[in-house]
């Protein structure tokens, strides 16, 4: 079984940034694509960026293009999500998740964390 666990959210002001981290306990991901995914109140999770179990291919969402940056190191078994220049839309809870590379169904998902960003 794989346990995630996000955390870096909070409260921010716009053009504001926070580091988003998840860390994958259970077993070791070395060989999964990781994601980001987030969900706004009323809305349908949406993905946000993802990231080749070499670290070498990413993919973001044509929103947070420039903005965001996915990266992990998977000696720790960790993911992260740099944010920069926030803005307001970006509110949401931000869940990680992996699946394995072979797959297009991301199979373990984290708990989530909260993202508010304040104009």
């Amino acid at each position: 079984q794989v346990q995630l666990v996000e955390s870096g959210g909070g409260l921010v002001q716009a053009g504001g940034s926070l580091k988003l981290s998840c860390v994958a306990s259970g077993r070791t991901l070395g060989s999964y694509t990781m994601g980001w995914f987030r969900q706004a109140p009323g809305k349908e999770r949406e993905f946000v960026a993802r990231i080749s179990w070499s670290g070498g291919n990413t993919l973001y969402a044509d929103p947070v293009k420039e903005r965001f940056t996915i990266s992990r190191d998977n000696a720790k078994n960790t993911m992260y999500l740099q944010m920069n220049t926030l803005k307001p839309e970006d509110t949401a809870v931000y869940y990680c998740a992996a699946r394995r590379s072979s797959s297009r169904d991301y199979v373990y998902w984290g708990q989530g964390t909260q993202v508010t960003v304040s104009s």
